[in-house]
């Protein structure tokens, strides 16, 4: 048979480019094994579209190699390579080649040229904790959260510090001072021990705690013993002494004070109240991370002592303050000879509160912090990791900084290997994320700020408000994209991802769109106009994001709040807000469930005016997750081949929030031509997930069940609109379950 020109014209046209559907990234989807080490042979994946490209070649700095055809599954042809690993990390890209076009591929993207700073890196020898990929973590500002024992109460005038004496807060819903350094409200460790229920049943995953050593402030970042745990939050044993007089500021009168914190009973009371609360948090598979605050100290510190607590005390050398002969005076950075009672040292931003520690100055100060670091991670104490606040500050150089950090993390992964480091930072981490430094950050840049802009267009703090920023899907693609390619993958699976923390406003809070702080605004304004649907949109992201979800005590219940101190404010115990409740626990139990949702590959879909659209995948788990942030209802058509659900895939609807609440009830959706069309209800997220017949035979017969069960109440026939007995609805339905089985039905309906 002769083929006219036509035809030969057209059989030798080349396929269109499909560029999107181009992937690779560092999760076990792509790179096996994923965390090496040296000496490994590592296989390394890349994706295209089916019959679409003639060749891929694996690019590092020193050479191009070819990779292999591996296989093809569904809408895609893979290639792989295999690439022995030494002990230097390996950064590559891709160079991709289709005719006359050539492009390559990195984790930004498509690029028509090598990108240096947006190489794929694999660092041999680095890994972060199992446990810590993913993970649900709750963090706890001990004072706020729950007064399990008031034996152990802050009193009235106990102390003196930063202008005025101690305060006790009776009433536990008063909201915070705005000079509320001193105010305290009583919550502590017990306190904690009495909630652990509850925080199963939210499921969470890790205990995460601001300070809890000894400490003259409710915050605790200005530590004065990093060896015990605060008797406020732990045990009095031993309460004898006097509280200060009206009018006397002078502390080594606050013998009271002096004995609850210094005495050795209720310091080693205090640290064995703490070590029954970890084992009972492993008892019931959670983990606890403590806050460790090493660029500076507090001016009460044992080290210090300005305020001359621990003079003449028995046990206590003298501090650097007191005597130019203390033992401590390497330390701190003194700038005059004043002694006795020098108060000329550094502090941290200016604050002779907060005294800077001299570690270059001081090897023994170097060394004391190593072993605390150790201390606390080993028997039997057994804390799973260390947050470091400020970490970025410590040190008076960036190359001591580094080197110091290289050295904790020697001797932190030494005691206890499965422990995770995770620093306070602002900006761009990736000097630090190399492998032998911190495991990962506190996600602003790469989660909070992007995530905060689209959805409320308000700054973190709630000190500026840009209607350019609301809902604008382009900024946010940019913004997660670039700065999510500071993290090796290891590190990005262990984020801390936050809404809210004790630094900035409550979320719920920001959906109010008021710029201002509680001192000019006052707290009532912190909770008048918020959104709480906004605030669904927020969780279902944080959720299905790839790092770990973190919430901040309270936000599940509704708690609002400007700016520190008032996004301080206490648990609403006995006035929770019991839909958001419920609501986290669903969205929490759907992160839990899927190892796609915990680990796996994220892919942009489509961002666009008031809309996002992404998808993570994990072997045969596919999600696809939605959001309308606008007021209005919004059509749209998804495109579904790039992350892996074609035509013939059962994709079913698990979640859906809108302005009047959420619901879980499932919803198949049909894939035509590699695309869904939906509506979105405004101010709504949409979590899909695709339901395979054989793979999930399970899921498939739950799902079918609790639909049976509800097609044949009344309501429920009335509602699918189907006449019949019950054995025939039950027929009809087990047709449908054989057909999904099979692959070759789906749900017949879209909507509920």
């Amino acid at each position: 048979m002769l083929l006219n020109e036509k035809q030969l014209y057209i059989l030798g046209m080349r396929p269109v480019f499909i560029a999107s559907a181009l992937f690779s990234d560092e999760t076990e989807n792509f790179v096996t094994p994923m965390e090496p080490e040296p000496g490994d042979t590592v296989t390394i994946r890349f994706r295209a579209k089916r019959d679409n490209i003639d060749a891929v070649y694996l690019q590092t700095a020193k050479e191009t190699l070819q990779m292999k055809f591996d296989r093809e599954e569904g809408y895609f042809d893979y290639y792989k390579i295999d690439v022995p690993i030494g002990i230097h990390p390996l950064r590559y890209c891709f160079k991709v080649k289709a005719g006359r076009l050539v492009c390559y591929f990195d984790k930004r993207g498509v690029s028509k040229d090598v990108r240096e700073e947006y190489r794929f890196t694999l660092v041999p020898g680095f890994r972060t904790p199992k446990w810590a990929k993913g993970a649900v973590m709750y963090q706890i500002f001990v004072d706020r959260f729950c007064n399990g024992d008031p034996t152990n109460d802050v009193e009235d005038r106990e102390y003196f510090y930063i202008g005025d004496t101690t305060r006790k807060v009776t009433d536990w819903n008063q909201y915070p001072a705005s000079m509320g350094v001193r105010e305290f409200y009583g919550g502590d460790l017990q306190g904690v021990l009495d909630k652990l229920d509850y925080l199963q049943e939210l499921g969470v995953d890790v205990l995460y705690f601001n300070p809890i050593f000894v400490s003259p402030s409710n915050h605790k970042y200005d530590i004065q013993d990093y060896d015990y745990v605060d008797p406020h939050y732990g045990k009095i044993v031993k309460d004898t002494g006097d509280l200060l007089r009206e009018g006397d500021h002078e502390n080594k009168h606050a013998t009271r004070y002096i004995t609850r914190v210094t005495d050795k009973e209720n310091l080693e009371a205090s640290n064995q109240l703490f070590i029954q609360l970890v084992e009972e948090a492993h008892r019931r598979g959670m983990r606890v991370i403590l806050d460790g605050v090493f660029n500076h100290c507090g001016s009460f510190n044992k080290w210090l002592d300005r305020e001359r607590i621990y003079e003449n005390q028995p046990g206590y050398e003298p501090g650097a303050y007191v005597s130019a002969d203390s033992p401590y005076r390497s330390f701190f950075k003194f700038n005059s000879e004043n002694w006795p009672y020098n108060p000329n040292y550094d502090g941290w931003w200016g604050h002779d509160t907060l005294p800077k520690l001299t570690y270059e100055h001081s090897q023994k100060l170097h060394d004391y912090i190593l072993q605390i670091a150790k201390k606390w991670v080993s028997p039997p104490y057994n804390v799973d990791g260390w947050r470091l606040d400020v970490a970025a500050d410590l040190g008076f150089s960036s190359e001591y900084n580094h080197e110091f950090w290289k050295e904790f993390r020697e001797v932190v992964k030494e005691a206890n290997p499965d422990a995770l480091i995770l620093a306070e930072h602002y900006g761009d981490p990736r000097s630090w994320l190399q492998g032998d430094e911190w495991d990962t950050v506190m996600n602003y840049d790469a989660f909070m700020e992007p995530l905060t802009w689209f959805f409320t267009g308000m700054e973190k703090h709630s000190d500026e408000y840009r209607q350019d920023m609301l809902g604008n899907g382009m900024h946010f693609e940019w913004a997660m994209g670039h700065s999510m390619t500071s993290f090796l993958g290891p590190s990005l699976q262990v984020a801390m991802n936050e809404l809210s923390n004790h630094d900035h406003s409550r979320f719920l809070t920001r959906t109010n769109h008021r710029v201002g702080r509680v001192a000019s605004l006052g707290s009532e304004a912190a909770g008048h106009d918020v959104n709480k649907a906004v605030m669904r949109e927020a969780v279902v992201m944080q959720m299905t994001w790839p790092g770990a979800p973190t919430i901040y005590y309270g936000d599940e219940a509704g708690v609002c709040g400007f700016t520190d101190p008032d996004n301080r404010r206490t648990y609403p115990w006995g006035r929770e807000d019991t839909e958001l409740i419920a609501f986290h626990k669903e969205m929490i139990r759907i992160h839990k469930e899927s190892a796609a949702l915990k680990r796996g590959s994220i892919k942009m879909v489509a961002t666009d005016y008031q809309f996002i659209c992404y998808g993570r995948f994990l072997k045969d788990e596919r999600y696809l997750i939605v959001f309308n942030n606008s007021n209005a209802p919004m059509q749209r058509q998804i495109r579904t081949y790039d992350i892996g659900i074609s035509d013939e895939d059962n994709v079913i609807q698990i979640m859906q929030t809108d302005a009047n609440g959420y619901h879980t009830d499932r919803v198949f959706h049909e894939v035509r031509s590699g695309e869904i069309a939906m509506t979105l209800p405004p101010l709504s997220a949409t979590v899909l997930t695709v339901m395979d017949g054989e793979r999930n035979e399970h899921r498939l017969t739950e799902f079918i069940d609790d639909e049976y069960a509800w097609s044949v109440s009344a309501l429920g026939m009335r509602k699918r609109n189907m006449e019949g007995t019950t054995d025939e609805v039950r027929n009809t339905w087990k047709d449908r379950l054989d057909g999904i089985k099979g692959g070759t039905r789906r749900h017949p309906y879209s909507e509920k």
